[in-house]
């Protein structure tokens, strides 16, 4: 839906999830898309040499969360939420949901 005034495709769908779960590093992204990693990691080191994003480590992993000090980020923020207007119910319920906890041993998937 913002490709036009985005870099790529992946920069759209890492910005959404960012957008949707506050957080979220390259490989939860481009597993949840089903996409490759190097395309998302790329946009997601831009974006943060941009200054849209930051991020931190967590043990060995990179997570990224919007730059609260980013001029335009309630600009963006509204674009972003316009667009998942266009994206389909469960698409976007699936963007929302944000389970991050561990699941109990031997409980079923």
């Amino acid at each position: 839906m913002l490709q036009a005034l985005l870099r790529a495709p992946s920069q759209e769908r890492a910005l959404t999830f960012i957008a949707c779960r506050n957080e979220g590093y390259a490989s939860e992204i481009a597993r949840f898309y089903g996409a490759p990693i190097t395309p998302i990691r790329k946009q997601l080191e831009r974006l943060e040499a941009d200054g849209v994003v930051v991020s931190r480590m967590i043990g060995n992993v990179r997570v990224y969360a919007f730059n609260p000090a980013y001029p335009f980020l309630p600009e963006l923020r509204a674009l972003i939420e316009k667009s998942l207007a266009f994206y389909p119910e469960q698409d976007k319920a699936a963007l929302m949901m944000n389970r991050r906890r561990p699941r109990k041993a031997g409980k079923p998937t």
